[in-house]
């Protein structure tokens, strides 16, 4: 039997990293490795940005699992809050950045009391200026039921219209499910 994981390395997806790709789908959909093997196959020198805190054990050890499996090759900077800021200063040229993730960012934003949609908006408007790759990831939470509380669907609407945004901006976006690509919009492949 094929190695499904192997199969989506090889894919032609990850042939060509384009200024910018959104990666997003369900908890535990494989959004960060497909996500870091593009970015690993660009062969370019590699940035993480992490937009999660180690906030208590469980994530701490997330965070732990997602180092180790990244490996010595990847820098990694800290950026739970001011994400533009770190993308202006370490975009360049050449450079391949992976965000994992927005959605984390964004949560934490809003935990923060930051305005939320001027934040996003500044965040939008900036991405077409930044030079090298990007590879956003981004949980996909509007496919559940409709949240119980105001905070929890302010959230879902927030995380909708961020993603939203990206995707506007991005030349490829990949939706994951059950490890498996399925890839919605690729302005690479057009006309070929």
């Amino acid at each position: 039997m094929p190695d499904l994981a192997d199969a989506s390395r090889s894919s032609p997806d990850t042939a060509v990293l384009p200024p910018l790709t959104l990666v997003l789908g369900g908890a535990r959909s494989g959004k960060s490795r497909y996500a870091e093997r593009l970015v690993e196959a660009r062969g370019a020198p590699a940035l993480y940005v992490a937009t999660g805190q180690a906030l208590d054990d469980e994530m701490a050890e997330r965070i732990r699992r997602h180092r180790e499996r990244r490996g010595p090759a990847w820098t990694t900077v800290e950026a739970p809050l001011d994400l533009g800021t770190v993308l202006g200063a370490e975009a360049r040229p050449g450079r391949a950045i992976l965000v994992d993730c927005l959605t984390l960012w964004l949560s934490n934003m809003m935990m923060a009391g930051r305005d939320i949609e001027r934040e996003m908006a500044l965040f939008l408007a900036a991405l077409p200026e930044l030079p090298g790759s990007l590879v956003f990831v981004a949980n996909e939470v509007g496919l559940g039921i409709v949240p119980e509380t105001a905070l929890a669907r302010a959230f879902r609407d927030h995380a909708g219209r961020l993603n939203q945004g990206v995707a506007e901006h991005a030349e490829r976006v990949v939706f994951m499910a059950a490890g498996l690509p399925l890839t919605l919009k690729d302005v690479t492949r057009e006309g070929h």
